[in-house]
């Protein structure tokens, strides 16, 4: 069993392969944590509360209970009632005072898992996950506070959410509601996230924990460039192999926070949750509030451990698309090639040479509809342009299908332009507060999604276009963030339910879309990687990983998205040189095999680059289908971090069998006068002796992992091989 209760301890107990969570309660009902790290097979107690010790209980110390209160290690800490530490829950009455104090009801143990409403997160079957729902109760408030917790045993999993149902006779208002805390003694923690912007998103960042409150966070309607809705509390000396490490992940794609707090008493309080700027959710008599899911993972085994575990829970129980399990087609997207310059001719000769090197589908990006010679207007008006689509749009897709390839189109769907046939119809449909001119950003204003007729409208206008030819791809992008809250359709009281409203907005809206469109491949992007959530996982395959497609910046973006995701997710291609963001000219070869580490295809204008690059793209698709199956489906290794180095990087993808092995290896600066490079090699079987393609050389696991493996004849910047291990039989 992977969830046990012990009534005579008051103990609950949360196994996984790999870990033991252990909650319990104090004679008052106080849920505290006791304990979340490695595997526990013996006897548990419950000492770790320290309810023996001063300030004691408010049973046995009722004139110290704020003083407990600020001390105890709470399980989801609430407001207002003497815990001056971060809350988890906050709420206010009718009378506008802000208290909120829960006490254990009852519980419930189950197999499976039931779905969020309205909201993506992890599912499995009953032989896959165990679920504990734990009911606490403000009986001042009458309202009821249900926490979940879902054990995936195999993948060292553990997903939380919490649910609120007002069962009272009170209009409450929920200013605060996060999704999980941990609360435990300081391990001497650094904090380790993952920071950016646009073209450089997910770079890896830690820092020693101080006294007060760390946190990374968005308030920009998005999960965001700068922050990402990830951080993990880690032991002095953690690597890829060792050290403590404990992930929390948020599944959501809106404003979030995850924060850390030192107190007083050397404890770590670390949250995760909605963020509580602009948030304020009105609960009336019998609603309900569902709160997303946050995926905690604990390592004991460095990073490299949690970074597998997060890799196969979202491949085996976040990711639902028909692709996740299947070679991904590689495609050439026109824009980088052509931007808005484009037409019926221009894409059929790209889709010609496309087909001839083995490039499978053409994806045709911004500027196909409306008057969209620009990005300054025609968002919202989803009708094709048959001055550049000359005979449309299905001629369009039936010739390129002739051709051999398949067929995807572009979209941004929650954004209108100030000059659209929609806005000038409908303004009242933008986001905006009444009498200010809202900020424009890229042009465009942000629909608003709390309305049923722009959802109607929005899903139409994606949805009409697909039924009208053989479209087998959309990238759905959103270019912007979210400011100017103001709605002209939700009530004054309902003003600060906004942002979340319109994450809800766009979950329906894929959901729809995935509904009716089984077999499409939908691609996420937002500005590049703004919206690199799990959340979106839910219903995207795959996620446009950053603009910035230039090979040595990809390297720490992919190393950063790589922690967290699995390689499958990463959209990833080959472009131009000079690369469009930073000038910079790499080797077309180099620029294959980092994307080959993602979903891989092609950015550029496949009909005018040289001849020498040209030539290279059918051993490039070739190599990719060769190695497609073990980098979606393998584990991934980081060896070594050009972010750390300045120098060079490598990482490797293994078969779940150690059978096969592939190594990565980029040189960025080469050296004067150095010895050969020694690299110490993950993923292999110590026992087993494996072959080098290409060469006689045979090596054992265990003299690649503990001896290493040399990197030799290799000289100049931005070169890059690929070291491709295979068992001998």
């Amino acid at each position: 069993m992977a969830v046990r209760y012990n009534e005579e301890r008051k103990i609950f107990r949360l196994d996984t392969d790999k870990s033991t969570y252990l909650m319990g309660l104090t004679p008052e009902g106080y849920l505290g944590h006791i304990y979340y790290g490695d595997r526990l097979f013996k006897r548990v107690d419950n000492y770790m509360l320290r309810m023996e010790e001063a300030p004691f209980t408010p049973s046995v110390n009722k004139r110290e209970k704020s003083a407990f209160l600020d001390s105890f290690p709470m399980e989801y800490p609430t407001g207002g009632i003497g815990d001056f530490r971060e809350s988890c829950l906050n709420v206010r009455n009718e009378a506008g005072q802000m208290g909120c104090e829960i006490h254990y009801v009852t519980h419930e143990i189950y197999k499976g898992k039931k779905p969020l409403k309205g909201l993506p997160a992890s599912f499995g079957t009953d032989d896959e996950v165990e679920t504990l729902d734990i009911t606490c109760e403000d009986p001042v408030l009458g309202l009821q506070v249900i926490l979940s917790y879902s054990v995936f045993e195999k993948e060292n999993v553990i997903t939380r959410s919490v649910r609120l149902h007002n069962t009272g006779s009170q209009h409450l208002k929920i200013e605060k509601v996060y999704s999980a805390c941990l609360d435990m003694d300081n391990e001497d923690f650094e904090m380790l996230t993952l920071q950016g912007a646009w073209a450089r998103e997910r770079h890896i960042q830690q820092g020693k924990i101080r006294y007060g409150k760390q946190m990374v966070s968005s308030v920009r309607g998005e999960s965001s460039h700068q922050q990402q809705p990830f951080f993990a509390l880690i032991t002095p000396g953690t690597s890829q192999q060792q050290g403590k490490v404990y992930g929390m992940h948020f599944v959501y794609s809106g404003n979030f926070i995850g924060q850390a707090e030192l107190s007083q008493f050397d404890s770590v309080r670390a949250v995760m949750g909605i963020n509580q700027e602009e948030f304020c959710w009105n609960l009336k008599e019998d609603q309900e509030f569902q709160a997303p899911e946050v995926v905690m993972v604990y390592s004991s085994e460095g990073l490299g451990q949690m970074t597998r575990s997060y890799h196969d829970f979202y491949r085996n129980h976040m990711i639902r698309s028909k692709y996740n399990h299947k070679k991904r087609p590689i495609l050439i997207n026109n824009w980088e090639a052509t931007y808005f310059d484009f037409d019926t001719e221009k894409l059929l000769d790209i889709a010609r040479e496309a087909k001839a090197c083995g490039i499978e589908m053409l994806v045709m990006d911004d500027g196909w509809f409306g008057v969209r010679n620009n990005d300054d207007c025609s968002l919202g008006d989803w009708k094709v342009n048959t001055d550049k689509i000359t005979g449309g749009l299905k001629h369009l897709v039936d010739e390129v299908n002739k051709i051999g390839l398949d067929f995807g189109i572009w979209f941004e769907p929650e954004m209108v332009s100030p000059d659209s046939e929609l806005y000038r119809n409908h303004p009242e449909w933008a986001i905006q507060i009444q009498g200010r001119e809202a900020a424009q950003s890229r042009q465009q204003y942000v629909l608003d999604l709390s309305r049923r007729d722009v959802l109607d409208y929005v899903y139409e206008s994606v949805a009409s276009i697909l039924r009208s030819a053989n479209i087998v791809y959309v990238k759905w992008d959103m270019n912007r963030c979210l400011c100017d809250l103001g709605s002209a359709y939700l009530e004054k009281e309902q003003q600060q339910e906004l942002f979340h409203r319109y994450v809800l907005g766009v979950y329906e809206l894929q959901e729809r879309l995935v509904t009716e469109f089984p077999d499409l491949l939908l691609e996420n992007c937002s500005s590049g990687g703004a919206r690199f959530d799990p959340g979106m996982l839910y219903y995207s395959p795959q996620i446009w990983c950053s603009d910035d497609t230039d090979a040595i910046e990809r390297l720490s973006i992919q190393e950063g998205t790589a922690l967290v995701y699995p390689l499958s997710t990463m959209g990833a291609h080959v472009s131009d040189c000079p690369n469009h963001s930073v000038g910079r000219v790499t080797p077309f070869e180099t620029r294959g095999h980092v994307a080959l580490t993602g979903t891989f295809g092609y950015e550029l204008d496949i009909t005018k680059i040289p001849q020498e690059d040209r030539k290279m793209i059918p051993d490039q698709t070739r190599m990719y289908h060769k190695y497609h199956e073990l980098i979606r489906e393998g584990d991934y290794y980081r060896i070594a971090s050009y972010s750390e180095n300045h120098l060079y990087d490598c990482w490797a993808a293994a078969s779940k069998d150690k059978k096969e092995v592939l190594v990565t290896y980029v040189q960025v600066l080469g050296r004067p006068n150095v010895h050969s490079r020694r690299l110490f090699l993950q993923g292999f079987d110590p026992e087993g002796v494996y072959l080098l393609e290409g060469t006689q050389e045979k090596y054992t696991g265990e003299m690649l992992m503990k001896c290493g493996f040399l990197i030799r004849d290799f000289t100049g910047d931005f070169k890059s091989r690929l070291y491709h291990f295979m068992k001998a039989e």
